[in-house]
């Protein structure tokens, strides 16, 4: 049976974007309870507690889920139209954190119900900065509702 529970859920298929993402998460101790899935399908199955998450209390949901919006499988935006379109998880707060800057793309997230739409910036300090002001909201100034 799987029994964590985790205030953030980080979903991105880029190696490189999840280290950092959690490394700045950690510096400043707001990763304390986080995990790292690597695509679309892979969260549904963890926030739904299917396939390998099987037994998982689905009602340990999380302070907030970090989701990138292209990935392999099932993209950010077919995520957050399930998460969004179900009582059991539409008011988990979702942070769409993307390279991508495309119109389309943000107005369809929004649409769809994206708390917030963040442009991952250039650079290792400003990746890290706005990673850190992003967690340091979601988990310690926001409140929503459990």
């Amino acid at each position: 049976m799987y029994t964590t529970i985790n205030d953030i859920i980080l979903v991105e298929d880029n190696k490189s974007d999840a280290m950092l993402t959690t490394r700045a998460l950690k510096k400043h101790n707001l990763a304390n309870s986080l995990i790292h899935l690597v695509d679309g399908a892979q969260a549904l199955d963890y926030i739904f507690g299917r396939g390998e998450f099987e037994g998982r209390n689905i009602e340990d949901r999380p302070r907030v889920i970090f989701l990138d919006i292209k990935m392999p499988k099932v993209s950010g935006l077919e995520v957050l139209t399930v998460l969004k379109s179900d009582e059991r998880t539409k008011q988990i707060p979702i942070v769409m954190m993307t390279s991508s800057q495309e119109e389309k793309d943000i107005i369809e997230s929004h649409k769809l119900g994206v708390n917030s739409y963040v442009v991952k910036p250039v650079g290792f300090a400003n990746f890290s900065k706005t990673i850190a002001d992003l967690g340091f909201y979601w988990l310690v100034v926001n409140n929503t509702p459990q």
